[in-house]
């Protein structure tokens, strides 16, 4: 079937027209070009998402710590059970989930000692310039004990880590709360804040969140659009299932997916890539060698045949942000679906 008689079928152009002119209605004004949010810097003939983005009110201002009986209160997590400050001071992350959350609960400033993740750059840059500037302890998957122990930490928390730093040689640093990766990621998210003494404050946040994507979704018109989550790594492509971070944030606008991506995340045939197709086209690079594959085949006929590339309709995001867990990340998230959702590219 031709890329013009699968269009021909597909939905998207009538949700195209009626996202065109989403606040005057469907009918009213069938050529509003100044509601449509138009890209003009691509990548392999994607628009690019999220390159002009505010960082500067990321992170929440600080919050108020949960009532408590005494200085410490016990918190139960994936390694046992420990006592912690009732309101930390001096807080190590070991994980990014675990920085995005003291960001959104308005801590950050308290974390004196976080690992680092691949790249040019120690943090990921959603959470603003500030969090560059905390002393590293080592990369996410081999966190160094000695330097931990050498901040002073009154916590440690994050996801259970590899290396040299289990628990036995946390806990003998500092009271350490390991979160499983087992969890969605607001239950991740609850579970961090709980551990810091804000559970009230993370509740708070999350309910501010969920009525933000809902909003977000009202305006855009979200329930009417497939969107597909693709992502490139060195040697392959695959769909991201509903399992995926991205795929909630998407769920929680109202957006659909296409059929082919609504359970567990799939490899795609790139010879043949019909189920990487949508309304629109999410692209994630896992890297610089997944851009680099990635672009590779998004300038393929193959891809350049799927109706939603011809279309205008395919946006490169941030795979440290789409590609990740965390409430900070989630509303950066529903601020690029915000952009994108209702919008094309430019040729």
């Amino acid at each position: 079937m031709s890329a013009r008689a699968r269009r021909a079928r597909r939905f998207a152009g009538v949700a195209l027209a009626c996202l065109a002119v989403t606040v005057a209605g469907c009918a009213s004004q069938p050529d509003n070009s100044a509601s449509i949010i138009r890209t003009t810097t691509k990548i392999a003939g994607a628009g690019v998402v999220g390159i002009e983005r505010d960082t500067t009110q990321a992170c929440s201002l600080p919050t108020a710590p949960d009532p408590a009986v005494g200085p410490t209160r016990t918190v139960h997590h994936a390694s046992g059970e420990s006592r912690v400050p009732a309101d930390p001071q001096r807080i190590v992350v070991l994980s990014t989930s675990a920085l995005d959350a003291t960001c959104a609960v308005g801590l950050w400033e308290r974390v004196v000692g976080a690992t680092t993740v691949p790249g040019p750059a120690p943090q990921p840059g959603y959470l603003g310039y500030g969090v560059l500037e905390i002393p590293g302890v080592g990369p996410v998957t081999d966190p160094d004990p000695a330097l931990i122990a050498q901040l002073d930490p009154d916590l440690i928390v994050g996801e259970v880590p590899t290396g040299r730093a289990d628990y036995a040689a946390l806990s003998a640093i500092a009271p350490t709360v390991l979160v499983g990766t087992d969890h969605t990621w607001e239950e991740q998210f609850s579970a961090f804040a709980g551990a810091m003494g804000r559970a009230g404050a993370g509740k708070a946040a999350l309910d501010a969140y969920r009525t933000e994507a809902a909003d977000t979704g009202t305006s855009i018109n979200a329930a009417m659009t497939q969107a597909s989550l693709v992502r490139f790594n060195a040697t392959g492509t695959e769909t991201m299932g509903g399992e995926t971070f991205a795929a909630q944030v998407l769920a929680d606008t109202g957006a659909q997916r296409p059929s082919a991506q609504r359970e567990t995340s799939a490899p795609v045939d790139e010879s043949d890539p019909v189920t990487a197709e949508g309304d629109l086209i999410y692209v994630m690079f896992a890297g610089p060698e997944g851009r680099e594959h990635g672009e590779s085949v998004m300038r393929s006929t193959e891809w350049e045949d799927l109706g939603a590339v011809s279309d205008g309709r395919t946006f490169v995001v941030d795979d440290a942000l789409w590609h990740t867990t965390g409430l900070t990340s989630a509303r950066a998230v529903l601020s690029d679906i915000r952009d994108s959702l209702n919008a094309y590219v430019l040729e």
